[in-house]
């Protein structure tokens, strides 16, 4: 069984950056792939980036390719999504999410646990 709680989420101007977090329990952290997703009222749920259990390969969705980047420390048994540029589009809950396998995908129906979501909206 896997925790996780993410935090660093808020309110933030265009063009800002935010930091969120994803702490996770247990001690096999480095056993499983990480992503990060997302979901705007009214929308289905996205994908926004994975990780695999080293670290060593990450995915994206091409709407933050270039803006996010996805890491994550095993010492710590966290992993983190660095958002930069933010616009308006990007306003969502965001959700971490741990797969019980090394290797990552984007594909949210391969994720076994999920985090309560931290909520992200960036003004115009």
């Amino acid at each position: 069984q896997v925790q996780l709680v993410e935090s660093g989420g808020g309110l933030v101007q265009a063009g800002s950056s935010l930091r969120l977090s994803c702490a996770a329990s247990g001690r096999t952290f480095r056993n499983y792939a990480m992503g990060w997703f997302r979901q705007a009222p009214g929308k289905e749920r996205e994908a926004v980036a994975a990780i695999n259990g080293s670290g060593g390969r990450t995915y994206y969705v091409d709407s933050v390719k270039g803006r996010f980047t996805i890491s994550r420390d095993n010492a710590k048994n966290t992993v983190y999504l660095q958002m930069n540029s933010l616009k308006p589009e990007d306003t969502a809950v965001y959700y971490c999410a741990a797969r019980s396998s090394w290797y990552a995908t984007l594909d949210s129906y391969e994720y076994n646990y999920w985090g309560q979501g931290t909520q992200v909206t960036v003004s115009s």
